[in-house]
């Protein structure tokens, strides 16, 4: 009994440890990627984070952008740019922009004409340079000149 004891709490100890270097590997990451949400963005206040093993892995985020609003995505893993792929579907799934066409750049900047209730991000690693990690993806705003009044 007291053997089924000990391995229960070395295996909960583990665990423990484990979780809050992933915790802190996230906070890391995401302190890189706030560099891309520079002074003329608002953060949304989110940090959308998924911890992802490997290539076959795909995170996937649900927001809503507002119409007549300039945006900004940072998507980011490891520490350096270039990591992580990452999708925008509009509700129908119908892709609105991939930064795998641009050598996965770490952010985008895009204006919403018309508001979009239910955007899918989804955030995969890239295979030819990251084994696994954490994905974090910021999203920042800019203030339009009658927020400022």
């Amino acid at each position: 009994m007291k053997n089924i004891l000990l391995k229960t709490t070395l295996l909960f100890c583990l665990l423990f440890a484990l979780n809050n270097k992933a915790k802190a590997q996230c906070d890391t990451v995401a302190n890189i990627c706030a560099k891309h949400i520079i002074n003329s963005f608002i953060s949304d206040g989110q940090t959308y984070r998924a911890l992802l093993l490997n290539q076959e892995e795909t995170a996937e985020f649900h927001t809503t952008f507002f119409g007549e609003t300039v945006y900004r995505i940072a998507a980011c893993s490891g520490m350096t740019d270039g990591n992580l792929t990452f999708y925008i579907y509009d509700q129908n799934r119908t892709l609105l922009f991939t930064n795998k066409d641009y050598k996965n750049a770490p952010y985008w900047d895009f204006k919403i004409k018309a508001t979009i209730d239910d955007v899918i991000i989804e955030a995969k690693l890239d295979a030819n340079t990251a084994g696994s990690g954490c994905a974090v993806l910021l999203i920042g705003f800019k203030q339009t000149a009658a927020a400022k009044k």
